[in-house]
């Protein structure tokens, strides 16, 4: 978990990433997204909003930790989603995952 925080650090500082239910349904609509990572925590509603939809646009979703602790490590309030526009850095994000399963 630590390396996909890390990673969406790394990403913040690129500008490379979508922060928030809003900002990653408008992208994931406009078909810049990569991955999206998801709060280990997210609500029903935006389950709703993001995840459903990453899932009809084949776009692969990455659970991460908590809320809270995903919007620490962005510097922001508690974060629930997270969509990543690099092909490169979604593709990092995703060898760990897939290494987990």
């Amino acid at each position: 978990m630590s390396d996909l925080l890390a990673l969406l650090g790394l990403g913040r500082r690129a500008g490379a990433l979508a922060v928030g239910v809003d900002a990653v349904r408008r992208e994931l609509q406009a078909g810049k997204l990569a991955c999206v990572v998801v709060a280990r925590d997210l609500s029903p509603r935006a389950q709703e909003k993001v995840a459903r939809l990453a899932t009809a646009r084949s776009v692969p979703l990455i659970t991460g930790p908590e809320a809270e602790i995903i919007g620490l490590r962005l510097g922001k309030p508690p974060v629930m989603a997270v969509g990543v526009r690099d092909r490169a850095l979604a593709s990092g994000m995703l060898q760990p995952a897939r290494g987990r399963r």
